[in-house]
């Protein structure tokens, strides 16, 4: 595993009208690394993800991209074009769009053009539409959801909405992508389907992953390492097995 780190995160708090909902918060985070962040309802991960993001603004702490990049109180779109990309664990998808535009519509800030070239549809739009045409649909096949481009997104079946959000999340070309709770609502045939799935992406797009999630299995089963949040503080870092079996993660989060 590369020793680059590819996300850090110091000293991050925030409060919300003197309660602390996340205290002192450090992590790091190798490139290519599948990273896990769990812990009760409650303790703050969501929080941590939205700090991450730009929704909530860091009372104090810093955050830094790629051991460059600083990004706390960038706004949401500024982060995402400099590399952080996220899920949501209520499924956020344009519903009325087909599967296809839902992914071109994330590589609108890849590919620009001006309003009168979108109007007029000179060449540069022409040639950018079919380009963002060719690589929707090249995303979709990874994904194994070509042969739905043209259905509403709407009407896919869960665990494919859940590939679909991904698949868009992707095509904002992240270095690192945040998956909240994705294994939410899903069956077990589901689960193990997007085990494979995150398993493909860190893989064939060399993905940094930083997952939140309260399936056990599926932890132990994809993340290296682990972050065990409780009321806003970290209690427990390291490899997986490892935290798994500290006691007071177990007294704590996974019952006595």
């Amino acid at each position: 595993m590369k020793d680059n780190i590819m996300l850090s995160v110091k000293n991050l708090s925030i409060t919300f009208g003197g309660l602390h909902a996340v205290e002192n918060f450090n992590l790091d985070i190798r490139e290519n690394e599948l990273y896990g962040l769990i812990g009760p309802n409650g303790a703050g991960k969501t929080t941590i993800f939205n700090l991450l993001t730009g929704v909530y603004k860091p009372t104090t702490g810093s955050i830094t991209l790629n051991g460059v990049n600083k990004i706390e109180g960038k706004n949401t779109i500024e982060i995402n074009k400099m590399g952080i990309a996220r899920t949501f664990q209520n499924i956020r998808l344009f519903n009325q769009l087909t599967v296809h535009d839902n992914v071109k519509i994330a590589l609108q800030n890849k590919y620009r053009y001006s309003t009168i070239s979108g109007i007029l549809r000179l060449t540069r739009y022409r040639r950018y539409e079919a380009l963002m045409d060719e690589e929707a649909l090249a995303l979709l096949k990874v994904f194994n959801l070509e042969n739905e481009a043209t259905m509403k997104s709407s009407n896919l079946p869960y665990g494919k909405q859940r590939k679909l959000e991904i698949a868009r999340a992707i095509a904002t070309n992240p270095k690192v992508l945040l998956l909240d709770e994705p294994a939410a609502g899903m069956n077990e045939n589901e689960t193990k389907e997007l085990m494979n799935t995150i398993k493909l992406v860190k893989d064939k797009f060399n993905m940094t992953i930083l997952l939140i999630e309260h399936d056990m299995k599926l932890v132990k089963g994809i993340c290296e390492e682990l972050t065990v949040l409780n009321f806003g503080k970290v209690l427990a870092q390291g490899p997986t097995d490892e935290v798994l079996k500290n006691k007071e993660v177990i007294k704590a989060y996974l019952g006595e």
